[in-house]
């Protein structure tokens, strides 16, 4: 019997595998489509998430990324990372780079889907598989979390989002966050020749009709080749009551997920899969809901309250104005998400 299966082969099941196999824990990954895997992303990592990566033994190519930028129709405010970079990487090129350094360390990764889950006090069956804990990491809409009964309560005003990439040399060294008065426009330089634009907010409609929010981001983008097909994702909200039910485990996407306002849905995995290879390399399981919590209170408590003053009708407008006045108070905002 291994020790860990993790349903799903994405970023955040490959870096529980690697941290879960770098503490002496036998593990298998059940992922059935073909690495590397593409989804809307915001692909902007906070330099928090590039040291994590740099602990697993993953050093992706991108462009570096050395702070946040926000910007309206008349505002304009920068703050720079204090403590090193983040990195702008394109997330098919972090997908392999993962799946290279599991199998440097001989992680099996099988053709095979977990769709139903199998509990008794030994541990946990699933796609023909005997194992002591299964981990969850198969993303917004998880098939694992459904079948143990933890879906996530219905988001009363659900957001969406729409990704692209255009092929042309970034004009700067830091993600762009456009806003507009409902939706914002993510722009994170991914490589020399390329940027992402990803777009969040809860209308609907094609990405060139969600584009028409931006104009001046438009217009700076008319001429530019598409790098890649548009993708979507969403609700992005994902209320999970509890991270764990009885040996199966939940980590990324699938075990919550508040918003991509502070695009930090890449970090926060890096962060549970730690605490969670910790718990279970200790056999206390009933650890990891309080680990998880820890691992993601400083970046879920600042999301939830941009997110928050995003819906008010008076604050909402206010953001970007406010952060151009108060340029400490943003920078320190800014790296305590890019810290956490």
């Amino acid at each position: 019997m291994i020790d860990v299966l993790v349903a799903g082969g994405g970023p955040a099941g490959l870096a529980t595998a690697i941290r879960c196999a770098q503490a002496g824990l036998s593990v298998t990954v059940a992922e059935p489509r073909a690495v590397p895997i593409d989804k809307a992303c915001g692909e902007g990592l906070m330099p928090s998430a590039v040291a994590r990566l740099a602990a697993l033994g993953v050093r992706p190519a991108g462009h570096p990324l050395r702070g946040i930028r926000y910007l309206d129709a008349s505002h304009r405010a920068d703050a720079r990372f204090r403590h090193g970079d983040g990195l702008g990487v394109r997330r098919t090129t972090l997908h392999a780079a993962l799946a290279a350094r599991a199998a440097e360390l001989s992680i099996p990764v099988l053709p095979v889907r977990v769709t139903s889950v199998i509990q008794d006090g030994g541990g946990v069956t699933a796609a023909g598989l005997r194992a002591r804990y299964l981990v969850a990491a198969d993303g917004l809409h998880s098939t694992v979390r459904r079948a143990c009964g933890l879906d996530p309560r219905r988001a009363r005003q659900p957001r969406f989002g729409l990704r692209r990439h255009y092929r042309l040399a970034p004009w700067t060294d830091l993600v762009e966050v456009h806003w507009s008065a409902g939706a914002e426009a993510y722009v994170t330089p991914v490589a020399d020749d390329l940027v992402g634009v990803a777009i969040l907010g809860g209308a609907r409609g094609d990405f060139a009709s969600r584009l028409t929010a931006f104009p001046a981001l438009r217009e700076r983008l008319a001429g530019a080749g598409p790098g890649s097909e548009v993708r979507g994702a969403g609700p992005l909200r994902q209320d999970v009551p509890r991270r764990s039910a009885g040996n199966v485990l939940l980590v990324g996407d699938a075990s919550g997920y508040l918003d991509a306002l502070t695009g930090e849905g890449i970090g926060a995995a890096l962060a549970q899969a730690a605490v969670l290879a910790e718990c279970l390399a200790a056999g206390r399981p009933g650890d990891y809901e309080r680990a998880w919590r820890r691992a993601c209170r400083r970046s879920w408590m600042l999301t939830a309250g941009l997110l928050w003053s995003r819906h008010q009708p008076l604050l909402g407008p206010r953001i970007v104005p406010a952060a151009q006045r108060l340029p400490r108070l943003f920078t320190t905002i800014v790296n305590l998400v890019g810290d956490a």
